[in-house]
């Protein structure tokens, strides 16, 4: 038996800030998704990257309630050079969404930089140096 985890799920309090903020890290949605209460978009080798509201999680599980941390899931976004990621933080920041981690170089070999969705869900930034 085979088993392929293809399948990355986000619960979101509001859709359209979530699709404005992945749509600024090189995600393309299908047109009005913005306004859907489920949203299924392709990342490439087979990834999927699936949003749903919290209502419509409640909608098949009426108990489920909002974590009260985030942390609880991280995402990594590759950029092409250390200047990328300092570009895409401070475009990100710009536009008001939170800095987990202001761009470094960190000791594993990368520009690394964590930028808050939404959510409160880190997304990294990195770029080999």
């Amino acid at each position: 038996m085979t088993v392929k985890v293809n399948v990355i799920q986000i619960v979101v309090s509001d859709m359209a800030a979530s699709i404005a903020f992945y749509e600024r890290l090189g995600v393309e949605f299908p047109p009005g998704s913005a306004s859907e209460p489920h949203v299924d978009t392709q990342l490439g080798g087979g990834v999927r990257l699936l949003f749903d509201t919290e209502e419509t999680i409640r909608s098949f599980m009426p108990e489920w309630e909002r974590p009260t941390s985030p942390g609880r899931l991280g995402l990594a976004a590759e950029c092409e050079s250390p200047a990328a990621v300092d570009a895409k933080f401070e475009e990100l920041i710009a536009a008001g969404y939170e800095a987990g981690m202001k761009p470094w170089d960190a000791f594993w070999g990368q520009h690394y930089a964590v930028v808050h969705d939404p959510d409160g869900n880190g997304v990294d930034l990195y770029a080999a140096l």
